[in-house]
């Protein structure tokens, strides 16, 4: 036996054949799912985490040469005694700074209140030092800035969390809330206040966007303002003015030295000259951190809040100077069409690769190519593409939805096969044992009566286990159980159905059916296609409660006509008698106008297919009709007739 006619090949060769419906629906099923789920914010938080993976996987970037941190970590404290810093200390602190000339010094350190000793010393340096910036709150719990320093020299250090509490997007400016100093006037972020000072050299200041008025600019570089379903993003809150962060790579973004190697003179100068220059705490016992997950440091998730603004300054000076890519995203329905095209790619390859090993390695190759594209564009170019719900979209069709496939052509594969074996066995059993039966039933005259029942029920004994072993192939689904024990397949052609229905229910005893004399029918093709196995099996039973009450209700009927067959429009379901029409036993109930129980179901089942149903009782007799159309509805709200 080759490869490819082994059973596993066999079976995928009959999934590659499979009926576009059994493929598509599904797929298209597992796509819209993902839209749906996304559109609310079910892929929120992994969309996140990959963003996270991928700014943290970047190769390192090289140090900044723009900025540095002088960070008071936990040697300092210790050394000065306490904290927070005396105001003394940090006038010392940015004296000596200022001897080497930075662009900008940034004070991360409240100082609304003075902590003595030092405070007349530091407000008088601050009044005199316009290149010197303080910070304050407004978002969530204010804090109120230095008061000696002008307004214009305070930004706000406020970050924006998203919900699983990490820091991905920088405020730029935003009005404080109401009971805010001063809540009329606009503010603008400590790090952008910074970057600002240091691009003042290059005679660029914050201007308003030209392809959107609502952005910032700086010369030719538009700085893209957040938006709620910016990305991954669902409803987030966009209020101020808000960006992504594109935080700098690697270990060692920036040059940090602490605040006791400065006072001793141990930095160089070169290190300080034409810098930003930020103060603030690097000391895990102060708590001053947000939480990131983009950032590589020594403490996973952890990062000291005034090395996140180094992280916000950089980005928006390195995007001006460099034109490094800030973070893009695609309009929302190139996003969504971008998830819908991966998840017909996973569709499409059912049809393509013709042998499941190589199925199944393609599939694996080409999401790892997904995933490794979503991480390029992202380093590349800063795209951030929505990748997980797309690769979701596309496992779900290309390895999850197959398997169901191949588990469904196998079960198929098995009934078929089963069914194989008991019409195999009845044509043995048919051509050999029941040909001799015949032939002795022939000579039956000269056979003792005794053996001929004998052989008579030898013969019909050995075809009800050919007919029971046919039924009991049948899914429970497909079948449909009538009197005597008579069990129809549904699947069969409808008017093939109708008319067993209709040969199994005369047989049974009702005192309407011995007065017959005379039968007229009609069973031909219907048209059917579409038609569901329940509205098939309602159908069945309307025509067994129609012929019933012939039986049970026609006094005296001696002709009966029975018509199954279609028209160009319409099919046709019509029962007619010429008894006296006696009324069921619920005539006289309150629905009595309508027929009873099954005349209400007959009349329901009618709406469903979107046709009529009709019951007529006269001297004459009585006629049932049910007529629906040939083409029927798209959706099922069509259908709904008065």
């Amino acid at each position: 036996m080759t490869p490819s006619s082994s059973p596993s090949s066999a079976i995928w060769q009959r999934l590659l054949q499979a009926s576009w419906q059994r493929r598509v629906v599904p797929g298209l099923t597992v796509i819209g799912l993902m839209v749906v789920l996304r559109l609310l914010g079910v892929f929120q938080g992994i969309e996140w985490k990959a963003l996270d993976s991928f700014l943290r996987w970047r190769p390192a970037e090289p140090t900044s040469d723009r900025l540095l941190i002088v960070g008071i970590n936990e040697a300092d404290i210790q050394q000065i005694g306490t904290y927070p810093i005396p105001d003394g200390v940090l006038a010392a602190l940015i004296t000596e700074l200022q001897q080497h000339q930075p662009r900008a010094i940034g004070l991360d350190l409240f100082r609304d209140l003075p902590i003595e000793p030092g405070s007349t010393q530091l407000n008088q340096l601050m009044a005199a030092s316009p290149q010197l910036f303080g910070i304050e709150k407004i978002i969530s719990s204010p804090v109120l800035p230095p008061p000696a320093l002008p307004p214009e020299q305070v930004g706000f250090n406020d970050f924006a969390l998203d919900d699983d509490g990490f820091v991905r997007r920088a405020f730029m400016g935003a009005f404080p809330p109401p009971l805010h100093p001063e809540p009329d006037r606009f503010r603008l972020s400590f790090p952008l206040l910074l970057a600002e000072a240091y691009l003042a050299e290059a005679d660029l200041s914050i201007e308003n966007g030209r392809r959107n008025p609502e952005n910032m600019r700086f010369g030719d570089t538009e700085l893209s303002r957040f938006q709620p379903d910016t990305g991954g993003y669902v409803g987030a809150d966009a209020s101020g003015v808000q960006m992504l962060i594109n935080t700098r790579s690697g270990r060692s973004p920036f040059t940090v030295v602490s605040l006791s190697a400065v006072l001793a003179g141990e930095v160089e100068a070169a290190l300080i000259r034409d810098r930003v220059v930020l103060i603030g705490v690097t000391s895990l016992s102060q708590k001053d951190l947000v939480n990131s997950g983009a950032v590589n440091t020594f403490n996973p998730g952890l990062v000291y809040g005034v090395e996140m603004h180094a992280h916000i300054t950089s980005q928006v000076l390195s995007a001006v100077l460099d034109d490094r890519p800030a973070i893009n995203v695609w309009p929302d329905p190139w996003e969504y069409l971008w998830i819908i095209g991966w998840g017909a790619i996973g569709m499409a390859l059912v049809g393509i690769i013709a042998r499941p090993a190589w199925y199944l390695l393609t599939v694996g190759l080409v999401g790892l190519g997904l995933f490794a594209t979503s991480y390029l564009v992202l380093w590349l170019g800063g795209w951030w593409l929505p990748v997980m719900p797309t690769l979701v979209a596309f496992t779900l069709n290309g390895l999850v939805l197959p398997g169901f496939y191949l588990y469904d052509q196998t079960l198929r594969s098995r009934i078929a096969a089963r069914q194989r074996v008991i019409e195999e066995t009845y044509d043995a059993i048919h051509n050999g044992p029941l040909q001799s039966l015949a032939l002795l039933l022939k000579q039956k005259a000269d056979l003792d009566p005794t053996v001929q029942s004998q052989l008579a029920d030898l013969n019909q004994e050995l075809r009800t286990v050919y007919n029971r072993l046919q039924q009991e192939s049948l899914p429970a689904a497909e079948q449909l159980h009538l009197g005597g024990g008579k069990v129809v397949d549904l699947r069969d052609a409808l008017h093939e159905v109708l008319y067993e229905v209709y040969v199994a229910t005369l047989k049974r005893d009702f005192p309407g059916f011995a007065s017959l004399k005379f039968q007229v029918v009609k069973f031909e093709p219907m048209q059917e296609a579409g038609l569901p196995g329940d509205d098939r099996r309602s159908l069945c039973r309307l025509l067994e409660e129609m012929l019933c009450n012939v039986g049970k209700h026609a006094v005296g009927a001696k002709r009966l006509t029975i018509a199954c067959y279609a028209t160009e429009t319409d099919n046709i379901i019509r029962v007619e008698d010429n008894g006296k029409g006696a009324a069921a036993p619920n005539a006289s109930a309150p629905n009595a106008a309508t027929g009873g129980r099954g005349t209400q179901q007959a009349q329901d089942l009618a709406q469903r297919l979107g046709g009529t149903y009709q019951r007529q009782l006269t001297p004459k007799g009585t006629s049932c009709e049910l007529r629906w159309p040939t083409r029927r509805p798209r959706f099922r709200w069509l259908r709904s007739r008065s």
